[in-house]
């Protein structure tokens, strides 16, 4: 049976800014989702706060609020459109659930006769009620692990003396695993009961047994009205119980479960998706299996919503799952979809994997000084990077090389661990650099046995590492000149990069290069093919791996690439990687519109990125995406390939521009401002000369590389002085000192973590008041400036930690008429072609420039949506040389005021300090309008402005 026709219009519920636990794989899905529905002539409407985001573009939806997620907002938009039928809460995370199932318990659902779809509220209620769900699981005989719930301290006080230590303590209603936490000593119940109580919007927790050491998997499921299910994908964590899986190394497809027990599992989830509710759409449902023979199984949770594994599974299989749930809660049958990969066949199938899917996630404790960096049971982790290849050590390795925390891999990089005594702390409590320490016991002798003991980790995963360092050791005996090729393509089997061999052979990294090029071991690409190749595959969605040549009958060599290159010209974009603090999702925004405007102009589009959650590495976002570490020996080997007319680096944020160096150096052409003048905005040197050239003021600096001559020029500067380090983004080391101690102290320690880079040392304008404008150049020279924003809180706090008004509420005519002087000023000697963000301090009346960015910002995305504007495709139409400024018509639609609010995840680190600084800690944001000034919410914002700032 087809869609339902009664329904016309859906209302979208989207996840809100993003927090350490909820990140961008939901606007992944509600942009998905809200394409899927148009694609039926229904119109979405769309509620999210969050502007960074492609989910709130205008092309995306008919109607967008970017509004705060709560009931009142919900009928304020239900009020405005009466001929909302449906609303679909499961694309938002937990966030969305939590408002629909508010907006239900007030009835507001009933008073506009709307109805859910895509989950029905018993399933909500089951599911987030750990008791609700523990009783679900009795009845139907689905094993759990012993468990009770407690409302009260007092009751949790008895069920920990009825169950001994360990525990786990689960609040119910909480995303994330916030609250959560494993406790292994008396001591530490009463904190963590109280902690645990107060995380849950209803004061409930499940007290369980804990299951310490035994492997975990998820399996995604998608049911129709008609009861079909399939299984999209199965997950292996590969740490054990006790990790979050957010915070823990997967693996697809599942390697070490025997099949008889995976057709438990399978038979399982599938009763406990049909026993919640009886509702079309998707579902993650986890499960603890016992590391014996006995392979006893536990259900842990479902959840009947997308989720961030839900993400992975999308992109590990190829399978859109938010885009097929969609469907099937308009009320398609699976049967009558069609599989996006071949084009041919139905949605009816369970993908089979001929290639492996490694996800590791990226942490971002360096922001969080103090903060307790084991992993447990709540996630801690920021972003996520996913590796494929044909084998799990390839593909470990093409995730490890993803990560961007100044790694090669596995091994190889002499940055391992070499203290017997740190290896196995750091083994015993699990650290979030485990995934390189276990590499490091090995290459010490330490034996498998022994570090299984410690971690839990399968042995089989134990076996594959131990194999690499095996093969390692193996080449190190050799030279660049002596390496037999059958060992060389043993090692890019295995994922090795050209800078570990080079390592092992103590020679340079382009001399392995030519080495490959000399005994033809290419690169070869291959179509993520969810069918393994039993129908034809029509996405052009490919990952990279090396294959040993195939000998004809007539003698004829090849290897066989399934990457066709077209003739037509191309362009590639280079994302962002995975999402951290200070590199977050509206540099995804950016890419995603770098891409659409690119095709606009006629270019074949390619992507390579590495970050599953994004849109950026959705498979029909580019003409062609590459998954591939933004790395540059793969990078290169794609650009050989594909034989683009050039890149475009200044959408990606710093992980693109970490690049530009390379890529002009191998003459390959950068798009929009050259690599000369984005090196000359961030040499600090280089740049001050053009600002004195231009009669531009700057705060008086210096330029040290010691503790030594940072302390001779704190005499010429005077205190308080401002340092940082050159190249980095996100504020990363920065701080203010007031004394020649702090001074030696914090430079002696940046030294330590960034050795060799030079320190930048300005005189702090205290009391400043911080501004920035983004503007749009082109080669003509022809500046536009899209946005002026005032900072509430002053000078010193990053950029990204500071509530900014759109346009500026306190800056007389004279200082805005500096800004905008010197913005065209700097965007024309920069010769900039594209965007650029430019950072003032104003003192007294006089601008000061604080730093210059040729590149789209995070700011860009929050003036795009509060003016109503496709800035970044404007840009990239500059860039290729199509457009010129002036061949715009701009016309900026804003009532008031638009401020940009910073998000921040202190939650999950509740011992950290929470002082605002230079160095940025927010994870996300979100955006509020105001009419006025009298607005309560600014006055709140604008009292509170001075309280935060630290040194």
């Amino acid at each position: 049976m087809p869609k339902d026709t009664s329904i016309k219009s859906v209302l979208i519920i989207g996840s809100g800014p993003i927090v350490i636990g909820q990140a961008c794989e939901f606007d992944y899905a509600g942009s998905q989702s809200a394409r899927s529905i148009r694609e039926e002539g229904i119109e979405v409407i769309l509620i999210n706060s969050n502007p960074a985001t492609i989910m709130t573009d205008p092309s995306m939806a008919d109607h967008i609020y970017l509004k705060p997620l709560t009931t009142k907002s919900i009928i304020e938009i239900l009020k405005e459109h009466p001929q909302i039928d449906a609303v679909l809460p499961t694309m938002g995370g937990q966030t969305a659930l939590n408002l629909c199932l508010e907006a239900e318990e007030k009835g507001i659902w009933q008073d506009f006769g709307v109805r859910l779809i895509g989950v029905d509220v018993n399933a909500i209620n089951i599911t987030e009620d750990r008791e609700q769900f523990k009783q679900l699981l009795e009845r139907i005989n689905v094993p759990t692990a012993p468990a009770k719930t407690a409302t009260s301290y007092l009751e949790g006080k008895e069920i920990a003396q009825e169950f001994g230590f360990p525990l786990v303590i689960r609040p119910s209603f909480t995303l994330g695993g916030t609250g959560a936490a494993v406790v292994y000593k008396k001591e530490d119940f009463d904190e963590l009961l109280t902690r645990g109580l107060e995380a849950s919007p209803i004061h409930e927790v499940l007290i369980d047994k804990a299951l310490m050491g035994w492997k975990e998997y998820e399996l995604e499921l998608l049911r129709d009205k008609n009861d079909n299910v399939v299984i999209i994908c199965s997950i292996e964590n590969m740490d054990p119980m006790g990790i979050h899986t957010g915070d823990s190394i997967t693996v697809a497809p599942a390697m070490t479960l025997s099949d008889t027990t995976f057709q438990k599992l399978r038979d399982y989830a599938i009763l406990m998706m049909r026993s919640i509710g009886n509702f079309a759409g998707g579902c993650n449902v986890q499960f603890a299996v016992s590391p014996d023979d006995k392979e006893d199984i536990v259900a842990i949770e479902i959840n009947p919503r997308v989720s961030r594994s839900s993400a992975l599974a999308s992109k590990a299989t190829g399978y859109p799952i938010a885009k097929i749930a969609s469907k099937l809660a308009l009320g398609y049958n699976l049967d009558e979809l069609q599989n996006q990969i071949t084009k041919s066949t139905s949605a009816l199938f369970e993908p089979t994997l001929d290639y492996v899917i490694v996800k590791i996630p990226r942490w971002n404790f360096d922001k969080f000084e103090g903060s307790d960096r084991t992993l447990g049971l709540q996630m801690k982790s920021v972003g996520e990077v996913m590796g494929i290849g044909r084998s799990f050590q390839e593909a470990l390795h093409k995730a490890t090389q993803s990560l961007e925390i100044k790694r090669n891999g596995l091994g190889a990089d002499g940055k391992g661990y070499k203290d017997y005594e740190q290896i196995i702390e750091k083994l015993t409590y699990a650290s979030w650099d485990r995934v390189f320490v276990i590499y490091d016991a090995i290459a010490m002798g330490i034996p498998l046995s022994r570090i299984h003991e410690i971690t839990r980790i399968d042995m089989w995963f134990l076996k594959q590492y131990e194999e690499l360092y095996v093969l390692e050791k193996e080449i190190s005996n050799y030279k660049v000149s002596n390496l037999p090729k059958e060992l060389l393509l043993e090692a890019k089997q295995k994922g090795f990069a050209d800078r570990q061999l080079a390592h092992m052979m103590n020679c340079l990294e382009s001399e392995v290069h030519s080495l490959r090029m000399e005994k033809n071991i290419n690169r070869v690409f291959k179509l993520v093919d969810t069918c393994a190749a039993e129908f034809k595959a029509k996405t052009p969605y490919y990952y990279s791996t090396f294959e040993a040549e195939i000998e004809k009958a007539n003698g004829e060599r090849f290897v066989d690439n399934e990457s066709i290159v077209t003739d037509k010209k191309k362009v590639i974009v280079l994302g962002s990687g995975p999402n951290r603090i200070g590199q977050g999702i509206e540099f995804d925004y950016s890419c995603v519109h770098g891409v659409l405007a690119a095709k606009e102009c006629g270019y074949e589009t390619i992507m390579i990125n590495c970050n599953p959650e994004t849109v950026s590495t959705d498979f029909d976002t580019a003409d062609k995406l590459y998954f591939e570490p933004v790395f540059w020996e793969h990078i290169y080997d794609i650009i050989q390939h594909e034989k683009p007319e050039g890149v475009i680096v200044q959408l990606g944020g710093q992980t693109a521009l970490k690049l530009a160096d390379k890529l002009s150096k191998y003459g390959v052409k950068i798009i929009g401002t050259s690599f000369d003048a984005l090196d000359l905005a961030e040499d600090r040197g280089r740049f001050s000369d053009l600002l004195t050239e231009l009669h531009i003021p700057f705060p008086r600096f210096g330029i040290a590389e010691t503790a030594d001559e940072a302390s001779k020029l704190a005499d010429s500067l005077d205190f308080p002085l401002l340092i940082r380090p050159s190249y980095v983004l996100g504020g990363q080391g920065m701080k203010i000192v007031i004394n020649k101690k702090e001074l030696e102290e914090h430079v002696i320690d940046l030294l330590k973590t960034i050795p060799g880079n030079k320190l930048l040392l300005d005189h702090y304008l205290a009391g400043a008041i911080e501004a920035e404008a983004d503007a749009i150049c082109d080669a003509d020279g022809n500046v536009y400036i899209i946005g002026i924003m005032e900072h509430i809180e002053p000078c010193g706090v990053h950029s990204g930690d500071s509530n900014a008004t759109l346009p500026p509420f306190n800056l007389g005519e004279f200082v805005m008429q500096q800004i905008k002087d010197h913005t065209h000023k700097i965007a024309r000697a920069l010769k900039t072609v594209g965007l650029i963000n430019i950072q003032f301090a104003i003192k007294d009346d006089t601008v000061y420039i604080i730093e210059a960015n040729p590149r789209a910002s995070r700011t860009v995305p929050f003036i795009a949506k509060a003016y109503g504007e496709p800035y970044v495709n404007y840009a990239t139409k500059v860039m290729l040389g199509h457009s010129k400024v002036t061949d715009f018509d701009f016309n900026p639609q804003l009532k008031g005021y638009a401020i940009k609010q910073p998000v921040f995840s202190f939650s999950k680190f509740p011992n950290v300090n929470k002082a605002l600084g230079p160095e940025m800690k927010s994870t996300g944001e979100s955006i509020l309008f105001i009419d006025d000034l009298k607005d309560d919410q600014f006055y709140e914002l604008y009292s509170r402005r001075k309280m935060y700032l630290s040194k």
